[in-house]
Order: structure tokens, then sequence, then C-alpha cells
């Protein structure tokens, strides 16, 4: 039994959270962490669309790839949030060009690569389709390296227009969703979100998190794909689990339908006394809900975490969230950059990490942290990508054709962004595997509990 708590509402604590909470999504909009909502037709035959002739973007000498960046140091300058300076970005990008081309290109073709510059701070669905529309258009890309992009609309504008993605943002896609937008979106540097899902929950039961509970909070970001993977994976896990989920339905389209989603949500979960709660569709969410439940009197559950909830901020920003709102954080970590410092992970650690260090190191470029390198290690991923499809191509490079590779070869790729791997035979995210994910009171930081663990993909 959970004792009955007076609830009562701090207006000026509502007005500091709205300050903050107006902050925190132009920050972590930076991170591109929502669920995707947009469908579009399902996949037709790779076979077919390998033989229709080069893509978009490929001449007789070049491949254009334009990496999408979000200036994260004008977000944190604007916000005052404190978080790992990124580096320069475009510095960055000439250095995967050169290593791409010094050794031998893309499928024999010289990497073009283009850099664009989003304002996160002017987002908008028409923002989006106005980038996606240069990128298709004035640039003719054949592929693009997306960051900081989170509408709605804007994967399936790519896929509309053939152009290939490598997703760089932490963006959770199901398998339904990739293979809708076959063959065109990838992700070289994140999992699949229903295996993420599965895994999820069976670490929360296996580690306590449910133990004494009959129900659990769950936030949720209301879109399509989020819809159909609750309603349909979580619910259900949950409920074999031994809990009733209390399901909260966030619109994320702006600031005000975010926070009227989330403060409904504190209220619900405090009416039914609910003392748990998780979150699944994104970072933003997290962060955010814990400053409004902080500002109700009465309310302070334990909090589930994850990598799509950014960890790194939390530890890095605590004075934006309620005292001990991290202690007894536990959940799945499969991004390293975000989730842990580099004192509980060697840096750099594995093959692929090492080799993408390597490579900018050649060009001049050093990182303070695994953090400072969170946007540059999914750019480094997704050239790997890029160029292992391309060089196993014999015929027209397309985005058919790539993907074919990928199929076949896949499974000789390893992520620099996290552990495992769920790529080849149809795979479409490149991260397969997690670590349990804790936060130590005593350290003041996200640590990662045991081995890895593959992601659960049934």
């Amino acid at each position: 039994m959970h004792s009955q708590r007076r609830w009562t509402r701090d207006r000026s604590a509502l007005l500091r959270v709205g300050a903050v909470g107006a902050g925190l999504t132009l920050a972590l909009a930076g991170c591109g962490t929502l669920m995707p909502g947009g469908n579009t037709g399902a996949a037709s035959d790779l076979g077919t669309q390998a033989a229709a002739g080069p893509g978009p973007g490929v001449t007789g000498d070049t491949v254009k790839v334009v990496f999408v960046a979000v200036d994260l140091d004008k977000v944190k300058k604007f916000t005052g949030f404190k978080t790992a300076s990124v580096g320069d970005q475009k510095a960055q990008i000439q250095a995967l060009e050169d290593w791409v081309n010094d050794n031998g290109g893309l499928g024999g073709k010289q990497m073009d690569a283009v850099f664009r510059l989003y304002d996160a701070q002017n987002d908008s669905p028409a923002a989006e389709e106005q980038l996606c529309n240069q990128i298709t258009q004035d640039d003719q890309a054949f592929a693009v390296v997306m960051t900081g992009q989170y509408q709605t609309n804007a994967r399936p504008c790519y896929t509309d227009r053939q152009t290939l993605v490598l997703d760089a943002s932490l963006y959770a896609m199901s398998t339904d969703y990739l293979e809708e937008q076959s063959p065109y979106l990838w992700t070289a540097s994140f999992p699949e979100y229903g295996a993420f899902v599965r895994s999820y929950v069976t670490v929360l039961a296996e580690q306590g998190f449910f133990e004494g509970e009959e129900g659990v909070g769950v936030v949720a970001a209301d879109s399509p794909v989020n819809r159909e993977t609750i309603e349909n994976l979580a619910v259900p896990l949950l409920r074999e689990a031994g809990v009733e989920p209390e399901v909260s339905w966030v619109d994320t389209t702006d600031t005000g339908t975010l926070f009227m989603g989330l403060e409904q949500g504190a209220i619900t979960f405090r009416s039914k006394d609910i003392d748990r709660v998780m979150f699944l569709g994104g970072s933003r969410m997290a962060s955010v809900f814990a400053t409004v439940a902080g500002s109700q009197d009465g309310f302070k559950p334990r909090y589930a975490i994850s990598s799509f909830d950014n960890p790194s901020f939390f530890v890095n920003n605590p004075e934006t969230i309620p005292a001990d709102t991290m202690n007894g954080m536990v959940g799945v970590g499969f991004h390293p950059p975000q989730d842990v410092p580099d004192s509980q992970l060697d840096l750099p650690t594995g093959d692929a990490e090492t080799e993408c260090l390597g490579i900018y190191a050649d060009a001049g470029i050093e990182f303070e942290s695994r953090e400072s390198a969170r946007v540059a290690l999914p750019y480094c991923d997704a050239a790997r990508l890029l160029k292992l499809g391309a060089d196993g191509i014999d015929g027209d490079l397309n985005a058919a054709a790539w993907a074919q590779v990928v199929d076949r070869d896949g499974g000789d790729f390893q992520s620099a962004s996290g552990p495992g791997n769920a790529l080849g035979g149809g795979g479409r995210a490149a991260v397969g595997g997690y670590r349990v994910l804790k936060f130590d009171e005593a350290l003041g930081n996200f640590v990662y509990d045991g081995p890895e663990v593959p992601f659960d993909d049934e």
C-alpha cells in the first residue's frame, strides 16, 4: 500500500519550469531524439530497384553526400546548459572525406562531402522540408548523414526523393518503420526500437524496478509508430512483468503541447499513486517531465533511464531537475558517448572507436572526452558504412544496390557508437547490444553494470 500524499501545485515553480523547459526543449532538439510519425508505402523489390541505373548525386567520378550539422555550441551558449563541446563539425566532415577518398573512395568514386548547418532554434516541419528540398533538389545528393532532424515529415521526404539516409541522430525507429522506408533509411550508430523495448522491459524487471508495484507510468510520444510499438509490444510486455501500464500520450509538436501533455501525465500518475515512471519516445521528455513533476509537491517517483533519455544531460545539469531525481535510476545503455564518463569506459574502446578517433587524429582533430565525440563518432560510422556498401557494388551505385551489399556484408560492420552488430540479413540499425545502466550516487554519474548483452530481437 502507498501512503496518500498531499499534493499542491506550486505556481511560481511552474513558471520557473517553463523557463527551464523552453531551454531544455531547444538544447535537446539538437540531439534529435524523438519518435518518427510518418508512413510511406511498402518497399518494392531491391533487385528491380538495383537495376534502375545510378542514383541521384552519382556521376562518373563522384558521389555527393550531405552531412547535416546542428550548431550545438550555439545552442549551449543560448541556453546556458552544460555539455561537452562537439568541436569543429565542418573540419570533422572534411577529415572523413579525405579518409574515404585516400582509401579508394566510394566504389572507386570520390566522395564529395557537403556541409550543411541546420538552425535548431527555428525548427519546424516546414524548415525540415525546406532542408530536404535543398539536399535533394539543390545539392542532388546520393545520401544524407542526418543529425538534429526530428519532425515526422523529414525521413519520408528523403524516401520520396530516393535519397539514402544514414541517420546519425539518436532517433527511435522500429523494424516496420525501417521497412516502410526501405531501402533508403538506415542508422549506423543506434539500435532498432522494438529490440530495445523488449530488452528494456526485461532489464527493469530483472533489476527489481517493478518490485512491490501494481502499475508503472509510461510517458510516451504520441505518434503512429510509437503508438503501434507501445500498444502492441510494450504494454503486453509490461503486463507480463506484473505491472499495469498507465500510458500518458504526449504531443511533442511544440513546447506548448509538450508541457501540457507532461503536466497532465504527472497529474494522472499522482492521482493513481504511481511511483515508477519510464519514458518511450524521446530524450527531451525525460528531463522536462522530471522538472515538471518536481514543481508539484508530493510527487517523487523513481525513474527508469535509457540512452534515449540522454543520461549525460541529467549529470551535467543537475540544477535543472529536482534533487535526488537520479537516485535509483536504472535501465539500458547502448550509447557510451551520452551514457557514462570516460572513467567508466576507456577511450578508445574497441577497434571501431579506435579507427574513427585515428581518422580524426590524422587530421589534427582531438577530443577532450567521448562525450565531445558524440557527433563525430556517428558521422564516422556513417562514412564507414557508406564505404562498405559502395565498395561491394559491381554495377551502378544506387540505394537499392547499396542495400543489397550491406544485407550481404553488414555482418562485418561494427559501430563506433555502441556495442554489438545487427546489420546484415535485412537489419537496418547497426547497434545490436546494450549494458545495464545505473546511477551511482557515490560517484555522481551513471555506470555500466555487467557485460554487453545482445538486444532481444524476437
